[in-house]
């Protein structure tokens, strides 16, 4: 039986709610307790039933299990969670981008207690992130200065300033070549370097709201903790159930078109080998872009004319980059062209003409693509080299993932079946596939219903 004590304090008149709840392990009985806050101007008799029916509420909530007199915060208890995640194999990628995710979040909820969340406050949140100026990221910084000139007076290498700085050496480069960066990126290179940020870059503030996209990647995350706490009884219900995030803005995904393969075909075949080994693996494979720079010599078969496909490397701010298992943690086996397999062969002679003469200043690695010195490739740098690559020849716009897209269309329209294609691209699912490029699907279908009607129906017209 739940009992009801009065108080009344300077900020006016609450009610102590106290359900025993059986024994500890020394015999002592357990106690919950909540406090009841009347809402304003409601009369006596209105209190009394207010009061009774939240002392039975939490009576019954007792009852069921729920441990509704837990006060920890949001924060408190997503950095429980994300913690477990991680212990219990999560990659730590993903758990790395929950926790930037929660710099934001605990802005917004982080001091609230688990328990009173409502949707109402996910919702609130939600709006405020579509609101213009909370762009966080959007920041950039672009060069004013000369920053290999800059550098070299301080007697520093672009590695060391990376190092120094914490960033990806491939972001110093970029900014070398006078290419716009992450304005928080610019400034841990300027206090590297021991420049002021004013003479090295001019901020380029932008105040777009966020992508019903990236709001959605906050309602996931809310509702992930939420969905612990509900598993763990610490609430009755998951809040972000009831709460309302935009709907996910449709997009085709983003294809080349045949003429435009081979544009991009034509000019790497104009650079050094290096780059044109990627860029024909990206169009060859349909590999994402952790999985080509993460691939090793020892995954070649030269015999079978096929690599395989088992690890990624991926980077973060805290580990720099490091190797992972592939996106769905599978493995596959990836058939290649004879014209693919010469190409390897050719680059491969010159991966160890360019080892030898480099000599004691080469690092060792077992990766197929290298940095400059040996050692692994990190993915931005494969980014930003596809970034320069396009406005050298005046290409459209290229990202590693957009050739994975490419690869499946071609496929599709070439009759190959969604297993397969499933199996290529290493989707764990087929639906996943079929999901993704719905669109390319009935395009192709249409095809083939032509073909059949040019086939069985159009016969004699064309004999005529």
């Amino acid at each position: 039986m739940a009992t009801i004590e009065k108080l009344s304090g300077k900020n006016g008149t609450s009610y102590r709610i106290t359900v025993s709840g059986g024994f500890d392990t020394a015999g002592k009985r357990i106690r919950h307790r909540m406090t009841y806050k009347p809402e304003p101007g409601m009369t006596a008799r209105q209190t009394e039933k207010a009061v009774q029916r939240a002392a039975a509420d939490f009576e019954r909530s007792i009852e069921q299990g729920y441990a509704l007199d837990n006060r920890q915060t949001f924060a408190e208890y997503a950095n429980y969670v994300l913690s477990m995640k991680e212990r219990t194999g999560t990659k730590h990628r993903t758990v790395a981008g929950y926790r930037r995710l929660l710099e934001r979040t605990n802005q917004a909820i982080g001091h609230m207690a688990v328990q009173d969340i409502r949707a109402v406050h996910l919702n609130r949140f939600y709006q405020n992130l579509a609101e213009s100026g909370i762009r966080e990221t959007a920041a950039r910084a672009v060069p004013k200065a000369d920053l290999r000139a800059a550098l070299k007076e301080k007697k520093l290498s672009m590695a060391k300033v990376a190092r120094l700085a914490g960033v990806a050496e491939s972001t110093v480069n970029a900014a070398g070549k006078g290419e716009a960066i992450l304005k928080e990126k610019a400034e841990q290179i300027a206090k590297a370097a021991g420049i002021p940020f004013e003479k090295l870059f001019t901020a380029d503030e932008r105040d777009e709201p966020l992508s019903s996209t990236s709001i959605l990647a906050y309602h996931r995350f809310i509702h992930i903790v939420l969905a612990q706490a509900e598993r763990e009884m610490l609430v009755p219900y998951n809040a972000a159930d009831k709460a309302v995030p935009p709907q996910k803005e449709k997009s085709e995904v983003g294809t080349f078109q045949t003429s435009e393969l081979i544009a991009i075909r034509d000019a790497a075949a104009k650079e050094p080998i290096k780059w044109q080994m990627l860029i024909h693996l990206l169009m060859i494979t349909g590999c994402r872009r952790g999985e080509i720079v993460g691939l090793k010599w020892d995954r070649v078969n030269w015999a079978d004319s096929s690599i395989r496909i088992d690890t990624t490397l991926l980077y973060t701010p805290d580990r720099g980059v490091y190797e992972s298992s592939t996106k769905t943690g599978a493995e596959r086996t990836i058939k290649l062209p004879k014209e693919t397999m010469e190409l390897l062969r050719q680059y491969k002679l010159w991966q160890l003409e360019t080892r030898l003469a480099m000599g004691d200043r080469w690092k060792d690695t077992p990766y197929v693509f290298t940095g400059e010195c040996g050692g692994c490739m990190a993915p931005d740098t494969l980014s930003g080299y596809l970034t320069r690559f396009e406005k050298k020849y005046g290409l459209p716009h290229i990202h590693a993932h957009k050739f994975r897209h490419s690869m499946a269309s071609v496929l599709y329209f070439s009759g190959a079946d969604p297993v397969s294609i499933s199996k290529r691209l290493g989707h764990a699912q087929v639906s996943t596939t079929q999901n993704i490029y719905s669109h390319l699907i009935e395009q192709a279908d249409t095809q083939s219903a032509e073909r059949i009607a040019d086939a069985i129906f159009r016969t004699e017209k064309k004999l005529g």
